[in-house]
């Protein structure tokens, strides 16, 4: 934790590092807490010309700030909400948009699960057995952090018991508590972990994790969060960690093929790369077959799930997949680049803006992830794995 005086603050020195950061008044009462996926570059936007009055009186009023380094933006984003809690700041709570908060919640029941509910809701918990997190600032934001750390700490929102294995079980969200697969004693485990983690325990879940599961302790110190970025961290400019390109090709008028090809930090990963042989879908319905593609990459749950999807092609394609992933209830973000319209990036109908600026900042990779589909797909050999 570094602390340092406003009038004696340079930019220059501050890290580049994710974290939170603290406004104090000149009686160290604090006036705002905020996170930043840099703090160097976060701190700076505080001290230029034309800030909107509300920031702009608590910049006025601040003698010091504290920031506090940590490992990534999803650590960064449960301490704020933990700060936001401890001290309550008069700038966090009157937010611009007058909205409510929202926070996490935890029962203590059998095969629990976090619920996500309005500040307006949470009186119904207070006075039952539950633990309780935030306040968090929007809903979105708390999904994306429950889509990071359910891969590491999978549980259940499907029926318990109900006799077969769901889809979230299939790509490793689910711990199989469907189809009695796993005790609750094992299962409450997964939510043991995941409750140290939103305290901010982590040394703690560290030590419990050496003791039952070694490999989870790798995935937290490498998680990527770039979904996690919001309208006050996109301009930092970040990277989606894992993106998956795909192209369907047709060979010798007989056989359709899907590629996938893999990038990982903007950078070829080939060892990733797989060819299906399409077989089921119809000989030249490649909405279908790409359709079949991407379900069945889906089932491989020992692979990590991207934090992007590329498609060969426009409006169709993108149309189709996105509603066969409403369908499975699969939030991962898909793109369309058309050939035909001069490259064009193709989103989801509602796309947020921010998204969209996001997602344009990478167009010259995600071109590239495009190309590369293309010619994996046209010039695989005997080699490529036919899964």
């Amino acid at each position: 934790m570094s602390i340092v005086k406003i009038k004696n603050l340079e930019i220059k020195n501050l890290p580049k590092s994710p974290g939170v950061y603290i406004f104090l008044d000149k009686n160290n009462k604090v006036l705002y807490v905020g996170r930043a996926s840099s703090l160097k570059n976060r701190l700076s936007s505080y001290f230029q010309k034309n800030l909107e009055p509300r920031i702009q009186e608590f910049v006025n009023l601040a003698e010091k700030i504290k920031y506090i380094k940590t490992q990534n933006l999803l650590e960064a984003v449960i301490l704020e909400a933990n700060l936001i809690k401890k001290y309550l700041p008069k700038y966090n709570i009157r937010e611009k948009d007058n909205r409510s908060f929202v926070y996490l919640v935890i029962p203590k029941k059998e095969f629990t699960k976090p619920i996500i509910v309005r500040e307006r809701e949470l009186k119904k918990f207070l006075n039952e057995k539950a633990e309780i997190f935030g306040p968090f600032k929007s809903v979105s934001l708390l999904n994306n952090v429950l889509r990071i750390l359910r891969r590491i700490f999978p549980y259940s929102t499907c029926k318990i018991n109900s006799g077969k294995p769901c889809f979230d079980y299939e790509i490793g969200l689910c711990p199989g508590a469907c189809f009695g697969k796993i005790s609750n004693r094992e299962y409450q485990k997964n939510i043991d972990n995941l409750t140290l983690f939103l305290k901010g325990k982590k040394q703690t879940l560290f030590k419990k994790l050496f003791k039952e599961n070694p490999e989870k302790i790798d995935a937290l110190k490498h998680l990527q969060d770039v979904i996690l970025l919001e309208k006050d961290d996109y301009y930092l400019s970040p990277r989606f960690y894992r993106i998956e390109g795909y192209d369907i090709s047709h060979f010798s008028g007989k056989n359709t093929y899907g590629s996938m090809v893999v990038f990982i930090n903007n950078k070829k990963s080939p060892s990733d790369y797989r060819i299906f042989k399409v077989k089921r879908a119809q000989l030249n319905n490649d909405l279908e077959a790409l359709k079949e593609v991407i379900s069945r990459r889906l089932k491989h749950k020992e692979w990590r799930l991207p934090d992007l999807i590329v498609l060969d092609g426009g409006k169709p394609q993108l149309s189709y997949i996105q509603k066969y992933f409403k369908e499975i209830n699969c939030e991962i973000p898909i793109i369309g680049i058309s050939k035909y319209q001069n490259d064009k990036l193709i989103f989801l109908p509602k796309t947020k803006k921010t998204i969209k600026n996001l997602i344009e900042e990478q167009k010259e990779v995600l071109l590239k992830v495009r190309d590369e589909a293309h010619r994996f797909s046209k010039k695989f050999n005997k080699k490529a794995d036919k899964i």
